[in-house]
């Protein structure tokens, strides 16, 4: 495989100084789709990603994959050297990313202006917690602070139990989504107006989620209804919940239309709840979920995951069963489409991670590499820059880079 960027966006150039997730997730969904991502690092222990777990060998393996297809370089953007070296870095590139407390950058000389002095026609993402104004504009910001505060804590977990955070810090990925498609949008936007400057994109973790819970804040508005937990029911179509077949395995089964419901009768053998008024409307079904649950479950606990499969395929009915990850790794959909890719890496030889979503038929987008060691390609980088070996070995002496 070559190290050959494709992609729709191959030729954007990106400067990645942002840490841990959203920031990084954001610059490196660009990256899938071909974009040259340089990500930037403390000389040193580097972006504090690399010490959450899990680690093989010493390797962060978290890191990797949310900074794969980067470049990676050190540089000390406190220092005044690091600030000039930084200045050259952006001088060609398209978008910086970053995700500091909103005032950090301008106290280290990093301002709009002097940014845009330099490269007038630069998009600037700035990720936070909060938002960059407002009265929590400084608080320091964390994922389950924003799902949390966003309301989607709220609404997870066992129905009259207290609220559950998910295994994944969800609302990190959901901000990186809404900054790198904000990008995207500022582009468009100076691609039809070229005499325009550059903007700042300010993306909020918690607007985020909030955004993403489309329901919640016009349900309060219109009819002041508070959602809150209600286990793995869903709370808006019936039936939709996770069911334990006969051999003990686990379920996801949605029926979110009336076609869908008068199927799974059918492949249940319980067509006789179609003449049954309590059943008949998707409202009626969430109305009367508890005795609707319990007699699709008793229905389906009869059946193994084998013959739940057949029936429900056979009568074209969505349902899942509850993956764990290996699981994905062994599914024939995952396989056929290669959903998750083997890649070079250079400390662990070669991982397997996802693939790129979306996919594009013309342009398709590729992950070439994992993510980079701390400075793997500060000699690239810095030499594009017009610095020899020795102003580069000075530069690492000072710990500047």
């Amino acid at each position: 495989m070559t190290d050959k960027a494709t992609g729709p966006l191959r030729g954007l150039k990106i400067v990645d100084i942002s840490t841990v997730v959203a920031g990084p997730f954001a610059a490196g969904l660009l990256g899938d789709y071909g974009a040259e991502v340089v990500k930037v690092e403390m000389p040193g222990a580097g972006d504090s990603l690399r010490a959450l777990a899990p680690h093989k060998d010493g390797a962060p393996l978290w890191w990797k994959v949310t900074n794969r297809n980067k470049k990676g370089i050190t540089l000390d953007l406190r220092q005044a050297a690091g600030r000039d070296l930084f200045g050259k870095l952006i001088a060609d590139a398209d978008v910086l990313v970053e995700n500091f407390r909103p005032g950090t950058l301008d106290g280290w000389g990093i301002t709009r202006a002097w940014l845009q002095e330099i490269n007038p026609r630069l998009t600037i993402l700035r990720v936070t917690g909060f938002g960059q104004d407002g009265p929590y504009r400084d608080r320091p910001g964390f994922a389950r602070i924003f799902e949390a505060m966003s309301g989607f804590t709220q609404i997870c977990g066992e129905e009259g139990g207290r609220p559950l955070h998910l295994g994944y810090p969800i609302s990190d990925a959901v901000a990186g989504l809404f900054g790198a498609l904000g990008i995207l949008a500022a582009l468009h936007d100076l691609a039809r107006h070229p005499e325009r400057r550059g903007q700042d994109v300010d993306c909020s973790a918690t607007e985020a989620m909030l955004r993403t819970l489309e329901f919640l804040a016009i349900e309060y508005d219109q009819l002041g209804a508070v959602r809150t937990r209600s286990g793995n029911r869903s709370q808006y179509a019936a039936p939709g919940n996770v069911y334990r077949t006969a051999d003990g395995k686990w379920a996801s089964i949605a029926a979110s239309t009336q076609s869908i419901f008068i199927r799974l009768c059918a492949a249940l053998d319980l067509r006789g709840l179609l003449d049954d008024p309590r059943f008949a409307t998707n409202p009626a079904r969430v109305r009367n979920y508890r005795e609707l649950d319990e007699i699709v479950g008793e229905a389906l606990g009869k059946l193994t995951m084998a013959e739940l499969r057949e029936a429900f395929e056979r009568h074209e009915v969505g349902f899942s069963p509850i993956y764990d990850i290996a699981d994905v790794f062994d599914d024939p959909q995952i396989r056929a489409r290669e959903a998750i890719v083997r890649v070079p890496d250079s400390e662990l030889g070669s991982v397997r991670m996802q693939g790129v979503v979306p996919r594009f038929s013309e342009t398709p987008g590729r992950v070439m590499r994992a993510g980079p060691t701390i400075g793997e390609h500060n000699d690239e980088v810095y030499g594009a820059l017009g610095l020899s070996a020795a102003e580069i070995a000075a530069l690492k002496a000072r710990k500047v880079i």
